[in-house]
């Protein structure tokens, strides 16, 4: 971010910290501008050359031009600055970020969209164009040794396409259209593959689901279900919720936005209940067979502004992980009305944490600690885990 002459802010991608830049303004705002970077007058000693060569066009990685330990300081700081400037929080007691012990290759799950030859691509940012591309360095290595064996016809109906990698190397093809009808396919490769149209999702072959492992315990995940893209660092959350909530086998969990159980599953063995609350059908069926072996379980399939009014029993803790948009004013009006003695909040997007953090400070809500997991490296998505105490 820089400012032009008129005071305007202007945004600049892949410029660093210190950098002068010459720019292209590529839109133009009353208030703020974007633009691109044409020329580089200074550089900053903290740029590297980045890994892939689609680096700053497909959009997929933001920070490939810094070192590893610098983009979790610069993670960091931005989570500290958006509680400051928008949740108005003094001094947020922001830890130290949880490294991912492994900056590349980590994710379990990619999603490709298709180019005008059928080829497999991203989206370019703020446009409908998609770049094809020949390397990538975040998914898998099981993913990444099958992806490029794929072909679609340049008429296909398919718009999305997805890769799964599961436990043992396992892996699942989602196809997305808006066709009623599945692609024709033609595969030799043992893996499962489904065809999802408005979320109800047919099986071409194999299984119908992934079995993703976390901390030894097997999780069942359908084409249709959410699950967190980076295995190891969904363990470390996990690890951190048990070492840093109260549980005893005498407290009630609420887990809302449950998904497919990856919380409920390790809570339920510690606490006396957990109810759980989530909107995918899809998810529910899931989070019913991963935690089929619990008696102190239950779930109510809904949206979380819907069924939290309805609760009668009031837990001790709360357990929120909601998508990118953050809690429903309803919702928090809806915890803060049971009154929990401690919201875990499991946050992907930092702005709508801090707006939802000035919601529950406003309640009497203290905000104890936040911390960071590096998820998504090489990109500026940063989650994180924060605490509120009653």
């Amino acid at each position: 971010m820089g400012r032009l002459p008129d005071s305007r802010a202007v945004f600049i991608p892949f410029g660093l910290p210190g950098e002068r830049v010459r720019v292209r303004l590529t839109e133009e705002k009353k208030n703020f501008a974007r633009g691109e970077i044409v020329e580089f007058l200074e550089t900053s000693p903290d740029r590297i050359s980045p890994k892939c060569k689609h680096f700053g066009i497909c959009g997929g990685c933001h920070y490939q031009n810094l070192p590893y330990e610098k983009q979790l300081e610069i993670k960091t700081g931005i989570l500290r600055d958006q509680l400051m400037r928008i949740g108005k929080v003094e001094n947020p007691p922001v830890k130290s970020m949880v490294t991912c012990p492994t900056p590349w290759n980590y994710r379990n799950h990619v999603q490709f969209s298709l180019g005008e030859l059928g080829r497999l691509g991203f989206q370019i940012p703020h446009s409908n164009r998609v770049i094809p591309i020949s390397e990538c360095h975040l998914p898998e290595p099981s993913i990444n040794d099958f992806w490029h064996q794929l072909e679609f016809e340049p008429e296909t109906d398919v718009e999305r396409v997805s890769l799964r990698a599961g436990k043992e190397d396992d892996l699942m093809l989602v196809l997305e259209s808006d066709s009623p009808e599945p692609p024709e396919l033609e595969i030799e490769a043992g893996i499962s593959i489904a065809h999802i149209y408005e979320e109800h999702a047919v099986v071409l072959a194999g299984n119908d689901h992934i079995v993703i492992n976390v901390l030894g315990r097997d999780f069942k995940v359908s084409a249709a279900s959410f699950f967190q893209v980076n295995t190891v660092m969904a363990g470390k959350m996990v690890e951190h919720l048990i070492t840093n909530l109260p549980i005893t086998n005498s407290l009630t969990v609420l887990d809302v936005y449950c998904g497919v159980g990856l919380f409920s599953a390790f809570l339920a063995s510690k606490c006396g209940y957990v109810i759980g609350i989530e909107s995918s059908g899809s998810a529910c069926e899931d989070f019913t067979v991963n935690l089929n072996e619990f008696d102190n379980v239950e779930l109510y399939e809904g949206l979380a502004e819907d069924v939290i009014p309805l609760l009668e029993a009031g837990p001790d803790i709360v357990l929120v992980d909601p998508p990118r948009a953050g809690l429903d004013k309803a919702v928090v009006d809806g915890i803060l009305k049971l009154s929990p003695g401690l919201i875990a909040y499991v946050s992907c997007d930092p702005s709508t944490l801090a707006r939802d953090a000035a919601r529950l400070i406003h309640g009497e809500y203290k905000l104890k600690e936040i911390t960071p997991f590096d998820l998504f490296p090489q990109t500026y998505h940063i989650e994180s885990i924060s605490i509120f105490e009653r």
